[in-house]
């Protein structure tokens, strides 16, 4: 037995060794997509690869490391796996995301026995491929660059200087790559030295024990929560606008069966996989069920190795969640992302007053590549700002990432305009594009780019085009996504999906993600809230009129035609219901 404050220290302490190794990655990282947008994640784990402590980062890889520490287990353990060995895995059949994200695991060995892992995993700006950087029009696996299953970097502490080669001499950016493995090394090695210090501390037989107890507890905790949802089967569907190949929609259908405290989520009956970039590994459909699961089940305790043995996941073997090789899996996470939307849609009558509206779900990637003057390749790499669905009793937030991404953080301007050929000409929110409702979904961002010098080029990929952030309870569906380039100029065209579109110097390109969706009927929105969008700019005085039934003379609202022309609009969505 274990008394309750050791418990609770060694649970703070875990996540603190997660924290800090976090912090090793960001500040020895040479990407600015590792250390100014945070595109990665660390995790320390038991020897049975059940998580210990995770640092804030992606959500989305939060079931993909511990498979893919078990996959580096089983693959390594018949060699012998030796204190002081570094594996790295980017195979998207076994770890689910695509072949730029490269995992590194590191065992942990204590007093000659091999008692953890620790394990970082982060997004390489170009691991080979047809295109610098990424391929968005790829129809297999091939395409997309260098690919291998577990491999060992470092074996007993000494680099293998021909594997190292072979990834530097597979990637247009190698000093970056380079720069990037080792910090992601120094992460895992800081992990490493931590746990075996809480070892010292307290004794490996206290440490293993508090561990189990803090497993059964968020299983317990988790299993509390599953035991008071109605039992049955809950269904959604929807779709995504297309594969980048194929302009078929891409359907995705979610079936959640709740029987006491289990929680079983099954994609049967979603499109098989598509001849283009969307699709993924089971490991990463995995991670994002967890990701859905958490949102609901629990979502203020941080995630532990106990707090999914309630769920289970069923993929179809060669569908889009449960690809196979030769699979094309650069663009994984809009289907994802659906998934994420339809499993919370599913549950939002069982679990009234706790799912919000849609959001857009995508990463919304506007990209730019291209050579320096000193014939440098440059890639950028960023996940723009969407706006989130509306509350059951509050607004969506403004201009934030998806829910897949958690931590990443936008790209500083400073850094894109001292880094790469661009300006960046204008940053803001995109009025109108919150869904409207009681509660108005959060709004879009605009983001316009001016290339500075010639050989630039686009790369580009906006999702649910056709079917928007849907609202809930009467709320109304966001705006959708757009780009257009050379907008008002003689060859203004909109885009949604580009791989690498050569870009003129002095040519605007203007990018718009999406909004969330509304909550509740507009016109019951408080009418003193509609004012204060309008004079803060989210809305426009159209809007408030027409959509929401506010009349507003000057910059105060007329009560009397106010009730007026909301009395119309309910009546109206009366005889419509009829």
């Amino acid at each position: 037995m274990v008394d309750p404050v050791t418990v609770e220290i060694l649970r703070n302490a875990f996540a603190a060794v997660a924290q800090e190794m976090n912090a090793t990655l960001y500040r020895s990282a040479f990407s600015p997509i590792i250390y100014e947008m945070k595109d990665c994640s660390v995790g320390l784990f038991t020897a049975r690869a059940e998580l210990l402590g995770q640092a804030p980062g992606l959500p989305i890889f939060l079931g993909a490391l511990d498979e893919a520490v078990r996959v580096v287990h089983e693959h390594m353990a018949p060699r012998g796996v030796a204190e002081g060995d570094v594996y790295a895995i980017n195979d998207p059949y076994l770890t689910g995301s695509h072949l730029n994200d490269v995992t590194v695991v590191s065992p942990v060995f204590f007093d000659g026995d091999l008692v953890g892992f620790t394990a970082s995993k982060a997004h390489w700006l170009d691991v080979g491929g047809k295109d610098a950087g990424v391929s968005v029009d790829t129809t297999e696996i091939y395409q997309e660059g260098l690919r291998f299953g577990p491999i060992r970097l470092v074996h007993r502490g000494e680099f293998q200087l021909d594997l190292l080669d072979i990834l530097t001499r597979n990637s247009r950016l190698p000093r970056s790559l380079l720069g990037d493995l080792q910090a992601q090394i120094a992460a895992c090695r800081t992990g490493e030295r931590r746990y075996r210090g809480l070892l010292r501390r307290y004794g490996r037989t206290t440490v293993e024990a508090a561990s189990e107890l803090i497993f059964e507890q968020a299983e317990r905790a988790d299993r509390e929560v599953i035991a008071a949802i109605p039992d049955g089967t809950y269904t959604a569907d929807g779709y995504l606008d297309g594969d980048g190949v194929s302009p078929d929609p891409i359907y995705v259908r979610v079936a959640v069966t709740v029987q006491g405290s289990d929680l079983h989520i099954d994609l049967t009956g979603s499109s098989p996989q598509r001849p283009g970039c969307t699709n993924c590994g089971y490991a990463q459909t995995l991670s994002a069920a967890r990701l859905a699961y958490k949102f609901l089940i629990n979502p203020h305790q941080p995630p532990t190795g106990g707090h999914f043995r309630a769920l289970s996941v069923t993929a179809p073997p060669g569908s889009i969640f449960a690809a196979r090789e030769p699979a094309a899996c650069l663009y994984y996470a809009p289907h994802l992302g659906l998934m994420i939307e339809l499993v919370l849609r599913a549950l939002s009558d069982a679990l009234p007053g706790r799912v919000p509206a849609g959001q857009p779900s995508d990463q919304m990637n506007f990209m730019v590549a291209g050579r320096l003057p000193d014939g440098q390749v440059f890639i950028t790499g960023e996940a723009s700002a969407v706006g989130w669905g509306a509350l059951p009793d509050d607004d969506g937030v403004n201009a934030v990432v998806n829910y897949m991404a958690g931590d990443l953080k936008n790209l500083p301007v400073e850094v894109e305009e001292a880094k790469y050929p661009l300006r960046v000409t204008r940053r803001a929110l995109d009025p109108d594009s919150g869904g409207p409702g009681r509660f108005r979904g959060g709004l879009a961002l605009v983001k316009e780019y001016l290339p500075t010098a010639p050989g630039c080029r686009l790369v580009l990929w906006l999702e649910r085009t056709v079917t928007p952030a849907w609202g809930a309870a009467g709320g109304l569906p966001g705006r959708t996504a757009r780009c257009v380039i050379d907008p008002g100029g003689p060859r203004e065209r909109v885009l949604y999906k580009a791989n690498h579109l050569p870009l003129e110097p002095g040519v605007v390109v203007r990018c718009t993600t999406a909004g969330g969706g509304g909550y509740g009927p507009p016109w019951e929105r408080d009418a003193q809230r509609v004012l204060d969008d309008l004079l803060d700019g989210y809305i426009s005085r159209e809007a408030a009129e027409a959509v929401y039934g506010v009349c507003v003379r000057g910059n105060e609202v007329d009560e009397d035609a106010t009730r007026q022309l909301r009395e119309r609009m309910r009546r109206r969505a009366e005889e419509d219901r009829r």
